[in-house]
């Protein structure tokens, strides 16, 4: 595991073990492909954050500033570690709460990227969305990427988001959800 590209690449992660399920480089390096320039400049959520690789990487290719939200203590420790091994630590948050607490308290701020990675085949993928669309913690042109199972997979009806895009790495499934044009919230 490393930050593949930006001002820390080539840096090689720390890892917590079996406390987390990281992405792999390959899945890392096709969604920052996706996402391009839209990472630039963007406030990022890491759910379920683990080592923190999606938001570490989001940082090192120009995001403003990522917020990290874990509640396992390994994986917060290595988190920790990760951010000051890349240099990445002032533009970050690091909250040390449950993901589903973190989001019934509401959005703190509109982020433009959104990153769910919870335990597998618990659904929580699911809870998580659910959350998200009752609350507002989505930027105007922001989106959600949830990484889950292929297996794990089900159409979900939400009020404010659409499924966009999906792409399947092997046993990785990255499903897009964008906000409906007509949910779009009004600019101030």
């Amino acid at each position: 595991m490393r930050v593949i590209s930006g001002t820390a690449k080539g840096r090689k992660l720390k890892s917590p073990g079996k406390a987390t399920r990281p992405i792999t480089d390959r899945v890392k390096e096709n969604l920052f492909n996706i996402l391009g320039p839209r990472v630039i400049e963007a406030e990022v959520l890491d759910l379920f954050a683990g080592a923190g690789s999606v938001g570490l990487e989001a940082l090192s290719r120009g995001a403003r500033h990522a917020t990290f939200v874990e509640s396992n203590d390994e994986a917060l420790r290595t988190l920790v570690a990760n951010l000051h091994l890349t240099g990445l630590a002032p533009r970050a948050k690091v909250v040390r709460e449950d993901a589903f607490r973190f989001l019934r308290r509401g959005p703190g701020a509109l982020y433009d990227l959104v990153y769910v990675a919870p335990p597998q085949y618990k659904e929580y993928w699911i809870d998580t969305l659910e959350l998200l669309d009752k609350g507002e913690f989505l930027a105007p042109e922001g989106e959600i990427v949830a990484q889950i199972h292929p297996k794990e997979f089900r159409s979900i009806n939400l009020k404010s988001y659409d499924l966009s895009d999906e792409r399947k790495y092997g046993s990785t499934l990255l499903c897009f959800y964008r906000r409906r044009p007509e949910a779009k919230p009004p600019v101030s």
